[in-house]
C-alpha cells in the first residue's frame, strides 16, 4: 500500500499491528503523530473498517487538527465520521448526546480555567473562609486530583482540618455547577465515565461502535482517563496506544505515568513495540538525551539513534550571576541571527518556572530584541474577550450564574453591589436562584412577587437587563451566531465602551473583531460548538505554526513542539532539579524527564546555561549545578564561561571538582574526604541571613552542601566552605 511507503520498519510494524491491544513506546521525534494517522488509513483501506467505527483521541486541538488534516490528504472523503478530537471534547460531546441519563441538560456550559478559579473564590467567601489561607488555586487542585482520581464529592474523605475546609467548598462548588447547569474539565470526563459504567445500554452503544480505539500521548493520561478507554473498548478490545514514559511531566495535574504499567499488566498479551529511530535531532543531543534519562527507574530502555550526523557539541555555559546569564543567551542569539545560523522563529529559550522569565525579558528589550512570551495572558484570558463569551454562554444558557454576574453590570447600567446583594437575598429568602428572580422580574415586572425586594430603580434596572437577555435567548434559537454576536455588540453598545484613542482600547476593540471573525468560522457549526471550542482550547492551540522571534517558555508548555535552536537555563539544584522534588523520589524522577524532554525538542543545537550566584531579594545566593548535569558524557560538551577563568577549590564555595577547568592538572585536583558538620535540626546563624533550622546536609565532592530554613530569608542551599555557618544550637 502507498501509506506504507515512506515508514521505517519499526513503524512499519505499529502501523500493521493485528487487532488487538497495542502499546507503542515512541521516543521524541520518532514519528508517533505519523504511526497514529497511518494506523487509522490502514485500518480504513487495509482492514475495511468503516471511520465511523473508529475513535482517535488526543490532548490539544493543534494535535487532533493536524491528525485530521494528515488523513484528509491520505484518504480525502473516506475519512468521513471518524470520531476524532481531544478527550474533552469526544466526552463533551458523548455527554451532550446522553443529555437524558443525566442531571443536567444538554446544553451545558463548561467553565474554562479561570472560570473554575472564580466559583472557588466565591463559595470561599460565601463561607467566610480567607482566601489567603486557604488560596483558590490549591483548594481547586484538591478538587481537581479528587476528580481525576474518579472521586466524587460525596466519596471525598477529609484527613485534616484542611480536608475539611476542602470538604465544604468542593460541596458548595458542585452545588454552583449544577445549579448553573455546567461542568468543569474533569466533569466532562468524570460524569462520561459514570455514564458508561452505570447505563449498560450506552456503554454498549459506544462499544459496539468503536471498533477501534487510538490513543495518543498514552502517557499523560489519568486514571479516569484510563477507566475511560477501558470502558470504550471493552467490546471488541482493540486498544491501540502511543506514548512515552520518558515524556510523562504533567503528574501536577494528574496524569499518571503509571498506566503505562497498568497497560502492559491488564493486557498481558498485548502487543509492545518501540520507536527508536529519531528524525528531528542529531545524534549528540539524543546521547545527551539519554546520559540523563537512564538513570530513571521502571522504564522500558530505548535506544534512540538518528541518521544524521553527531552534529554541535553541547555548549555548558556557566555565568557568574543570572544577570550575566540572561545576558549570554540573549548575545548568543544575536550572533546566531546576524551570521544567519537561525531565524528568530527557529529559536526557544526554556526554563522551569515562568518567574524565571523576568531577566530573560529585560535582557530582551535592552537588546531591543522582539520575543514571544508563552504563558503571558492568552487571547481568551483577556477582560473583552471574555465578556463577550459570558454574555454568548447567557444566550445559551440563562443559569450561568458566573457569567451572570460578570456582565451583569458591563457595560455599567447601575447595577451595583447594593442591587446585587438584594438580588441574592430575594433569592434566599423565596429559596430560588438569583436567576429566576431576574428572569420573573424581565418578564413580569412590577407585577413580579420579587418587585418590593428591590427600590424602584434597582428592580427596573435589573428587569431592562433580562429583557436584553431574553431577546438575545429567542434569538440564538433562530438567527446565526454572527447574527447573534453582532445583536449582542449593539444592544450593550460595547463598542463605546470598550474602544477609546488610547492604544489599549484599540488594543481591544481588535480582540473583540478577532472574536467575531472566529465566530464567522462558526456560523453554520453554531453556538454550543463555538462555546465548547472557546472552553477546551489550549494555550499551545493558541500559537502560531511560525513565530517571527525567539520564544520563551517553560519546559512543561515546550511539550510537543521543536526548534532548530534550545537555551535550557537555570540549570542549578533548587531550579532544576526544582526544590520541591528534592524529598520525593517520583517528583525526582519527573524533573529528570522535564529535562529531558527540553533536551529533545531541538534539532541541531543545544545551550546548557546555568549561573553561580542568583539574586535574592537584594542580595545573591550561591548555587550549585543541577545534579542533572553531571550525568553527561564530558565527551559530548563544549564548556564555556566564567569557570574558564578561575579554580575552584574547597577554598570557593564548593562546586563539584567536576567543574574545574580541564587544563588543570591531575596533582591539582587532589583533595582530602570532607566531614559533615552540620546535621538536621541544629540551629545556626547566618551573618546577612540570620539565623535558621538545617533541613539536610550532603557531601558533594569535596564540600558540604547545607539546606537551611532561615527565619526571615526561607529556604537557602548553602556551600559550608564559604558560608561561615556559626552552630547556635
Amino acid at each position: 500500500m502507498d501509506i506504507l511507503k515512506k515508514l521505517n520498519p519499526q513503524q512499519k510494524e505499529a502501523v500493521t499491528a493485528p487487532p488487538g491491544q497495542v502499546l507503542v513506546l515512541a521516543g521524541p521525534g520518532s514519528g508517533k503523530t505519523r504511526v497514529l494517522t497511518q494506523r487509522a488509513a490502514y485500518l480504513i483501506h487495509a482492514m475495511g473498517v468503516l471511520p465511523t467505527h473508529i475513535l482517535a483521541v488526543t490532548f490539544t486541538n493543534k494535535a487532533a487538527r493536524e491528525m485530521e488534516s494528515r488523513l484528509k490528504k491520505l484518504l480525502g472523503s473516506d475519512l468521513e465520521g471518524i470520531w476524532l478530537g481531544t478527550f474533552h471534547a469526544t466526552c463533551a460531546h458523548i455527554l451532550r448526546r446522553e443529555a437524558q441519563h443525566l442531571p443536567f441538560d444538554s446544553n451545558f456550559v463548561i467553565m474554562d480555567a479561570d472560570d473554575q478559579q472564580a466559583i472557588v473564590k466565591r463559595c470561599l467567601k460565601e463561607l467566610n473562609l480567607d482566601d489567603k489561607l486557604y488560596p483558590p488555586p490549591v483548594i481547586h487542585s484538591i478538587i481537581s486530583r479528587s476528580k481525576n482520581n474518579l472521586i466524587k464529592v460525596q466519596d471525598f474523605i477529609a484527613r485534616s482540618y484542611y480536608g475539611e475546609v476542602a470538604l465544604r467548598v468542593f460541596e458548595r462548588y458542585e452545588y454552583k455547577l449544577r445549579a448553573s447547569n455546567a461542568l468543569d474539565f474533569d466533569d466532562l470526563l468524570l460524569w462520561t465515565v459514570q455514564l458508561l459504567s452505570e447505563n449498560d445500554e450506552v456503554r454498549q452503544r459506544y462499544a459496539r461502535r468503536f471498533e477501534h480505539v487510538l490513543v495518543d500521548e498514552f502517557q499523560d493520561t489519568n486514571l479516569v482517563q484510563y477507566e475511560l478507554l477501558k470502558l470504550l473498548s471493552c467490546h471488541h478490545h482493540n486498544l491501540f496506544v502511543v506514548g512515552d514514559e520518558d515524556q510523562s511531566i504533567y503528574r501536577w495535574r494528574g496524569a499518571d505515568s503509571r498506566n503505562i504499567l497498568r497497560f502492559e499488566k491488564e493486557y498481558p498479551k498485548a502487543l509492545k513495540l518501540l520507536l527508536e529511530r529519531n528524525y528531528r535531532s542529531s545524534q549528540n543531543v539524543l546521547d545527551t538525551a539519554k546520559a540523563v534519562i537512564n538513570h530513571n527507574p521502571s522504564r522500558t530502555i530505548k535506544n534512540l539513534f538518528s541518521k544524521r550526523r553527531h552534529g554541535e557539541a553541547i555548549v555548558l555555559y556557566e555565568s557568574v550571576d543570572d544577570h550575566a546569564e540572561a545576558a549570554f543567551v540573549v548575545d548568543s542569539i544575536l550572533n546566531l541571527l546576524n551570521n544567519g545560523d537561525a531565524s528568530g522563529g527557529d529559536i526557544a529559550v526554556m526554563y522551569r518556572t515562568n518567574a524565571q522569565s523576568r531577566l530573560l525579558e529585560e535582557a530582551f528589550l535592552r537588546a531591543n530584541l522582539p520575543y514571544r512570551l508563552v504563558g503571558a495572558q492568552r487571547f481568551y484570558g483577556r477582560r473583552e474577550v471574555k465578556d463577550l463569551i459570558a454574555f454568548l454562554r447567557l444566550a445559551q444558557n440563562s443559569y450561568d450564574e458566573i457569567s451572570l454576574l460578570r456582565v451583569i453590570n458591563v457595560p455599567p447600567r447601575g447595577i451595583g453591589s447594593k442591587t446585587l446583594v438584594a438580588l441574592h437575598l430575594s433569592a434566599r429568602r423565596h429559596k430560588i436562584l438569583p436567576i429566576q428572580t431576574l428572569l420573573d422580574l424581565g418578564t413580569n415586572r412590577d407585577e413580579s412577587p420579587y418587585w418590593k425586594d428591590f427600590n424602584s430603580r434597582g428592580a427596573a434596572i435589573l428587569a431592562d437587563f433580562c429583557a436584553l437577555l431574553t431577546n438575545w435567548q429567542k434569538l440564538s434559537q433562530s438567527a446565526t451566531l454572527p447574527e447573534l454576536f453582532n445583536r449582542i455588540l449593539k444592544d450593550t453598545a460595547y463598542r463605546e465602551y470598550i474602544k477609546d484613542d488610547s492604544e489599549i482600547g484599540l488594543n481591544r476593540w481588535e480582540n473583540v473583531l478577532e472574536l467575531r471573525r472566529l465566530a464567522y468560522e462558526f456560523e453554520y457549526l453554531g453556538l454550543s460548538a463555538f462555546l465548547e471550542n472557546v472552553a477546551l482550547i489550549s494555550d499551545q492551540d493558541t500559537l502560531p505554526e511560525k513565530l517571527d522571534s525567539p520564544t520563551l517558555l517553560t519546559l512543561h508548555a515546550a511539550k510537543g513542539l521543536e526548534f532548530k535552536v534550545v537555551f535550557i537555563t537555570g540549570l542549578d539544584d533548587g531550579l532544576l532539579p526544582h526544590r520541591r522534588s528534592m524529598e520525593d523520589p517520583e517528583e525526582m524522577a519527573e524533573e529528570r524527564r522535564l529535562f529531558y524532554v527540553g533536551i529533545t525538542r531541538t534539532k541541531d543545537r543545544l545551550f546548557l546555561v546555568r549561573a553561580d550566584q542568583r539574586s535574592n531579594f537584594g542580595s545573591y545566593a550561591f548555587s550549585i549545578p543541577s545534579r542533572f548535569l553531571a550525568d553527561i558524557p564530558e565527551k559530548l560538551l563544549v564548556r564555556q564561561g566564567a569557570h574558564i577563568y578561575r579554580q575552584r577549590t574547597s577554598s570557593g564555595y564548593g562546586i563539584p571538582l567536576r567543574w574545574q577547568p580541564t587544563h588543570i592538572s591531575a596533582s591539582a585536583q587532589k583533595t582530602t574526604e570532607v566531614t559533615p558538620e552540620f546535621k538536621a535540626g541544629m540551629r545556626v546563624r547566618h551573618t546577612t541571613l540570620g539565623e535558621g533550622l538545617v533541613i539536610e546536609s550532603r557531601i558533594l565532592d569535596n564540600d558540604e552542601i547545607v539546606t537551611v530554613a532561615f527565619e526571615e530569608k526561607g529556604i537557602k542551599r548553602l556551600a559550608a566552605s564559604i558560608a561561615k555557618l556559626e552552630i547556635i544550637s
